[in-house]
C-alpha cells in the first residue's frame, strides 16, 4: 500500500481470491470479514480516498460508479487542501 501512495494511487480494491476452476492455483485460505474492515481502515489511514475491501470485491464490477465517487472524493480533497492554504 506504502508503494502505491508513494505513486499517487488514490483508490484500491482489495478482494479474495476464488479459483475458479481446478486448473488455476489452489486458495490458500479464506479471508475474514474482520479482516478485510482492517485493511480497509489501514488503506484510509495512508491516505486512499476510496477503498473497497471485502471477500467478493471486483475492481471491475462498478468500475464506472467507482470512477465517477472517486472523481467527486477527489475534488472534494482538492477543495479542502486549498481551504487549509491559506490558513
Amino acid at each position: 500500500m506504502d508503494d502505491m501512495r508513494s505513486a499517487d494511487v488514490d483508490f484500491i480494491t482489495i478482494g479474495q481470491y476464488l479459483q475458479p476452476t481446478r486448473k488455476h492455483a489452489p486458495i490458500d485460505r479464506f479471508v475474514t470479514p474482520d479482516e478485510f474492515k482492517s485493511l480497509e481502515k489501514i488503506a484510509r489511514s495512508k491516505g486512499f480516498l476510496m477503498v473497497s475491501s471485502s471477500p467478493l470485491t471486483r475492481s471491475s464490477h462498478h468500475a464506472g460508479e467507482d470512477f465517477a465517487q472517486l472523481q467527486k472524493a477527489r475534488a472534494a480533497q482538492e477543495q479542502k487542501n486549498r481551504s487549509g492554504a491559506g490558513s
